[in-house]
C-alpha cells in the first residue's frame, strides 16, 4: 500500500509540474466512494490524460472495469506507462482518439466526463446512449476554480468564453428531460446525473395525451 501511494504522489507532482489537469483529491475520493457505494462495475471515461483518475478507479474495487479515451498522444503514453506500472492492464483499457470521433457499442454503469471543457454537451448527448438504464453521468470541473459563480467580468477571452461554455452545460443539464442533476461543490465542482424515473402513471399520461401532439 505504501508503495501505490508512493507512486500516486508521484504521478500528482508529475502532473503539476507538466501543468497537466488531474482530479483534486476531494473531488476524486468523491468518485471512489460513489462507484464502491453503488457497485459499479463498468465505466468509460472521457479524458485519461495521464491515468491518475482510472488508475484510482480501479484500484477502487478489483472487480471495476474501465475504459478510458485520450486524444492527446503524450499524455495517452504517459498513462499506459503509469497503468503498466500499477499492474492494471486487465482493468483499464485505454483508447487514443478523440471521442467524439469515436463509435463505442457497449453500455455503462457509470460515464465519467473530464476532458475539453468546452465540449461537454456533445460529449454527454453522444454517450448518453452507451450508459445502462440506472446508471450515472459524472462531470468534473463544474465550478471551474471559482470562475463559473463568480459575477465579475473575465478580461481574457479564451477564458471567458469557456466559462460560458460551461454554464452553458450547467443549463443544459439542469433542463434536461431525461436527466436529474445534482451538483456538489467538491474538489473543483461535481455533477452528478441520473436518469429520472418514470412511474407506471407518468406513462399513462403520456400515453393518453399523445394524441394532442
Amino acid at each position: 500500500m505504501f508503495i501505490i501511494l508512493n507512486d500516486l504522489r508521484a504521478m500528482e507532482k508529475y502532473a503539476e509540474e507538466y501543468n497537466i489537469p488531474i482530479m483534486e483529491r476531494r473531488g476524486l475520493k468523491f468518485l471512489v466512494d460513489y462507484i464502491k457505494s453503488k457497485n459499479v462495475k463498468s465505466i468509460l471515461e472521457i479524458g485519461t490524460a495521464i491515468g491518475y483518475s482510472a488508475i484510482n478507479m480501479a484500484l477502487s474495487n478489483p472487480g471495476v472495469s474501465i475504459v478510458s479515451i485520450e486524444k492527446d498522444e503524450v499524455r495517452y503514453l504517459e498513462a499506459v506507462k503509469n497503468v503498466k506500472k500499477f499492474k492494471l492492464d486487465k482493468q483499464i483499457t485505454l483508447i487514443l482518439g478523440d471521442a467524439l470521433n469515436l463509435e463505442l457499442t457497449e453500455k455503462y454503469d457509470l460515464i465519467f466526463i473530464d476532458a475539453a471543457k468546452g465540449q461537454y454537451v456533445n460529449f454527454f448527448e453522444k454517450y448518453s446512449q452507451n450508459l445502462n438504464d440506472k446508471g450515472t453521468i459524472i462531470s468534473d470541473n463544474i465550478y471551474f476554480h471559482g470562475l463559473i459563480e463568480q459575477n465579475i467580468r473575465i478580461e481574457k477571452k479564451n477564458l471567458r468564453q469557456l466559462v460560458d461554455k460551461i454554464k452553458k452545460y450547467i443549463l443544459f443539464l439542469e433542463g434536461h428531460e431525461e436527466f436529474k442533476t445534482e451538483f456538489y461543490k467538491i474538489g473543483d465542482g461535481i455533477a452528478v446525473s441520473r436518469k429520472r424515473v418514470i412511474t407506471n402513471e407518468d406513462r399513462y399520461i403520456t400515453e393518453e395525451f399523445e394524441w394532442f401532439r
